[in-house]
């Protein structure tokens, strides 16, 4: 039996199933619409794609390095509660073994993990946990040594903030206090030469701005720009940093103490950037009773 679009059209409305799916259910079951319906639960594809709308802002940053590279991912949830399931957390850290493999988020979604693709892995376990997932993102870094931390872990190598640093040198013990030191402190940039232009634009013409509204003479309040943002580029940039574990050092300077270089850093954290629908407790009870 021929399917045609309408039907395709028409089940996916019905069901938010993607459009091959759609298509194959119907050709499955010989464009029966209740029956390929059927068939969509059946395979757990309805079910994910329904859950697909809703915000999924927790869930996990894991982290895996081998040799000199590191890799971080970082896979939504809808709920924390979901972060510390079994089944959640070994996808996630099955999923992170796979970007070692690869370059980019795209790429992984491709990768395979016993003997499925992470996307299709991700989408069998919407349909039977229950919540909307997403992998939302990775990153990689390398060097002579990668020393990686997680900080608020829910399991090994995987929690709600996940950091890689990369030497020049080796030192790993020197690393991990970095890497605790960026997890704290969350720095902008490496140093000045890596920060966002538009960052340091922005924090140049407030404070000029607050200088002026001062009335002292231009050629003082180019120096009080200067000083401040001097103190402003020690205080985002890693490098200019006061070490947190001796403050009175920079991680630049802490850094040669310990005889090797900060090559590059990695920190990603659960959610960052994503905006959280807030719904009150009696609109979330009457949510779950409509499934």
């Amino acid at each position: 039996m021929a399917i045609t679009a309408a039907q395709v059209k028409e089940l996916r409305e019905m069901t938010g199933a993607g459009m091959m799916d759609a298509k194959k259910a119907l050709t499955e079951t010989d464009g029966d619409m209740e029956a390929a319906v059927d068939w969509l639960r059946t395979k757990g594809l309805a079910k994910a794609a329904k859950k697909a709308g809703r915000t999924a802002a927790e869930g996990l940053v894991a982290v895996a390095v081998y040799g000199g590279k590191g890799v971080a991912v970082e896979v939504n949830s809808e709920t924390d509660f979901v972060g510390k399931n079994a089944e959640f957390q070994s996808m996630v850290k099955s999923i992170a073994t796979a970007a070692l493999g690869v370059s980019d988020v795209e790429a992984l979604k491709s990768a395979d993990v016993g003997g499925k693709t992470v996307e299709a892995t991700i989408t069998d376990k919407i349909a039977t946990i229950g919540e909307n997932m997403t992998l939302r993102r990775m990153a990689t870094i390398e060097g002579d040594q990668v020393v990686s931390y997680v900080h608020n872990a829910a399991a090994d190598g995987m929690g709600k903030i996940g950091v890689l640093v990369a030497l020049k040198g080796t030192n790993k013990e020197f690393g991990k206090q970095v890497a605790m030191h960026i997890a704290a402190v969350n720095p902008a940039s490496l140093g000045e030469a890596d920060l966002d232009p538009e960052l340091v634009e922005r924090e140049r013409n407030v404070l000029t701005e607050q200088a002026r509204e001062s009335g002292k003479p231009e050629n003082i309040i180019e120096n009080m720009i200067k000083g401040r943002m001097k103190k402003f580029l020690s205080e985002v940039t890693l490098l200019g940093q006061s070490f947190v574990i001796n403050p009175d050092l920079t991680v630049e300077a802490a850094a040669k103490e310990a005889g090797v270089e900060i090559a590059g850093f990695v920190r990603l954290e659960v959610g960052e950037g994503i905006e959280k629908k807030e719904e009150d407790f009696a609109a979330e009870v009457a949510a779950a009773a409509r499934g």
